[in-house]
C-alpha cells in the first residue's frame, strides 16, 4: 500500500491546499467535497477535504434519510452511562473491526452515502444531527462518518455545535468555517466519490483514531483521518487545535491495509 504518511518532512502542508498534491489527485472531486460535504482540512493558509459512497440498500431525497430500521438487542448501555434520553445501544463488541458490519446499511445525505448500522448507528435522526453511536470501535468509525459528512454545506453549524467535542479545536473550526460559503452538494447520490472502507488506529471506550479510505470520481484513492472522544453520552468528532476536523490526507494506492464496506479486509 502507498504511504499513509499525514504531513511529513516536505513542507506538503504548509502550502496552500490548491498547490498540495493530496488536493491535485482529483481538483473537481476534492474542491467539492472540500465546499459541499466531508472532511474540512483546515491548514494555516487554506483548506482540503473528500467525500464518498458505494450502493444503497436504503435512501432517501433531502437532506438526510431516515433511521436504520431495527433495534439494538443485549446489554444495552442508557442513563446509567449519561446517555441521551432515548438513546441505547449494545456496546459488547469492543473488538477492533477487521470486516464491515453484518447490518450495514446505507443512508443518504445530499449527494453523500454514509454507512450506518443498526446495532452500531446512529440510532436517532434529528434533521443533520445523526446520534446515538455504540460506544465500540465501530461506532465510532460510524460517528466519523456521519458527522464529519455534515461539515461543508448550510447544516454545519448546527453539527458542529452538537457534535464536536468542546474546547479550543471546536472553537477554531467554528470561527474559520464562517468564513467559508455554504455549498449543499446536488446531483445523484455517489456522484462525487465513494466512501470505501476504513482502519481503526487506536481505540478505547473514550477516544477513537480513524483512517477513512476514500476513491475520487476518477478512481484515485485518499485516505484521510480523523479522532473522536466519548463526551455526554455519546461519541463526538475531536477536531485538531488549529480546528482541522482531519488529522492527515494521504494519496495511497488502493484498498490495502482497509477494511471494506460489505466484506474484509483489502489484500
Amino acid at each position: 500500500m502507498a504511504s499513509r504518511g499525514s504531513r511529513g518532512n516536505s513542507g506538503e502542508w504548509d502550502k496552500p491546499f490548491w498547490q498540495q498534491r493530496g488536493w491535485l489527485i482529483s481538483a473537481a472531486f476534492l474542491l467539492s467535497m472540500f465546499l459541499i460535504g466531508g472532511f474540512v482540512l483546515l491548514t494555516d493558509d487554506g483548506t482540503t477535504n473528500d467525500t464518498g459512497q458505494p450502493q444503497p440498500s436504503t435512501s432517501a431525497s433531502g437532506k438526510s434519510s431516515g433511521a436504520p430500521s431495527g433495534q439494538p438487542s443485549g446489554n444495552p448501555s442508557g442513563a446509567a452511562e449519561g446517555r441521551p434520553a432515548g438513546c441505547s445501544t449494545n456496546d459488547a463488541d469492543q473488538a477492533v473491526p477487521t470486516q464491515g458490519p453484518a447490518d450495514l446499511k446505507w443512508m443518504t445525505y445530499q449527494t453523500n452515502l454514509l454507512p450506518s448500522s443498526p446495532t452500531a448507528g446512529p440510532l436517532k435522526v434529528d434533521g443533520p444531527v445523526w446520534s446515538c453511536f455504540a460506544r465500540t470501535p465501530l461506532g465510532a468509525v460510524m460517528a466519523v462518518h456521519a458527522i464529519s459528512s455534515k461539515m461543508s454545506g448550510s447544516d454545519w453549524k448546527v453539527v458542529a455545535e452538537k457534535q464536536l467535542a468542546r474546547g479550543a479545536g471546536r472553537d477554531q473550526f467554528i470561527a474559520r468555517r464562517g468564513k467559508v460559503d455554504d455549498k449543499n452538494q446536488t446531483g445523484a447520490p455517489g456522484s462525487n466519490g465513494s466512501y470505501l472502507g476504513f482502519r481503526v488506529l487506536t481505540a478505547s471506550k473514550d477516544q477513537a483514531t480513524t483512517m477513512v479510505l476514500l476513491r475520487t470520481a476518477d478512481g484515485s484513492y485518499a485516505a484521510l483521518t480523523a479522532s473522536t472522544v466519548w463526551e455526554d453520552g455519546d461519541w463526538k468528532l475531536r477536531p485538531t487545535l488549529t480546528g482541522s476536523l482531519s488529522e492527515g490526507m494521504s494519496q495511497v494506492g488502493g484498498p490495502d491495509g482497509f477494511v471494506l464496506w460489505g466484506g474484509g479486509s483489502g489484500s
